[in-house]
């Protein structure tokens, strides 16, 4: 008896289970009107992903924000420089500030103002929450536009090289620029967008003077301004472009040993405050501290004896 009242509580969740499955999750009706394409017209939309619907809001927002010419242009600039090519992309930073400098001074009132300190100071931190959350958009950016060109100038030397071997091979700068943005694809993707841009632009009918100097405009990196300037002489001149890339190559090599010639020989003074503030005290435990212990444990109450 209790074995065929437990198969029958058994048997019910069960099948319980099993509709609500195929009800709320399976629902195999849809899927034969989807296959069927029964029920399809007038559907209602797929619901949109919640990053879209922010960048929605922070554009609205960003539209709302009074935009002076010079710093849209320097902004833009800067947008570029760190890789933001997107047409809405300013006036979703102008959103982004816009957004945070109104949510962070809300939460700092939940923190403050149930301390126990002077209004003042309230107050001061309500402004510096506003503040970092205006400014805050424009320092990510410069972190990222600064962080992109590092990676520039550390691919540089290796696109350099790679750019001497197609040109001595045969290889037309044009079609070099173009093979370098291939071959450092997944390498050094930073510059290899660079190449990338520099080739399209020459496709769209721009002077190749003119599209280098793109290139240098948009990443902002001195030695890749250099690199235009040596291959636009070059151009100019008539001389060789590969005896010209060849020279700046020994030159931004001979560069990259004498910067880290200097780090190395600054890295000494570097060391001097790690070791004087977390080795040597750790060094002075392990060495006084067994005396200093014995000290206290034999010495002191034999003096105190006497």
């Amino acid at each position: 008896m209790a074995f065929l009242l437990s198969f029958l509580i058994f048997l019910g969740v069960a099948v319980g289970i099993s509709f609500l499955g195929l009800k709320l999750w399976v629902r195999p009706k849809e899927a034969i009107e989807r296959v069927a394409g029964v029920g399809l017209v007038g559907s209602e939309d797929p619901p949109a992903h919640p990053s879209l619907a922010l960048r929605e809001v922070l554009e609205k927002l960003g539209r709302v924000v009074p935009q002076s010419p010079k710093d849209v242009t320097v902004m833009q600039r800067r947008l570029i420089r760190a890789g933001i090519r997107n047409q809405s992309a300013l006036t979703a930073l102008y959103g982004a500030k816009v957004l945070f400098a109104g949510l962070l001074p809300v939460l700092m009132a939940f923190v403050v103002l149930g301390a126990d300190t002077d209004p003042g100071n309230k107050f001061m931190a309500l402004a510096a929450a506003g503040g970092l959350g205006f400014f805050g958009p424009n320092e990510y950016i410069n972190y990222r536009a600064r962080k992109r060109q590092k990676q520039i100038k550390r691919a540089l030397p290796n696109a350099l090289d790679l750019m001497v071997v197609c040109v001595e091979s045969g290889l037309g700068l044009d079609q070099a620029i173009l093979q370098v943005a291939r071959d450092l694809e997944h390498a050094h993707p930073e510059i290899s967008e660079e190449y990338a841009l520099v080739n399209l632009e020459l496709k769209a009918g721009k002077r190749r003077p003119e599209a280098l100097r793109n290139m240098a405009e948009r990443a902002g990196v001195d030695d890749l301004k250099k690199l235009v300037a040596v291959l636009i002489q070059a151009d100019r001149f008539g001389t060789g472009v590969a005896q010209s890339l060849r020279a700046h190559a020994d030159y931004m090599r001979v560069q990259s040993r004498q910067i880290a010639e200097e780090k190395a020989a600054k890295l000494g003074v570097k060391l001097v405050f790690p070791i004087f503030f977390c080795i040597l005290p750790s060094l002075f435990v392990v060495t006084v501290g067994p005396v200093v212990m014995k000290i206290i444990r034999e010495l002191l109450p034999m003096m105190n004896s006497i």
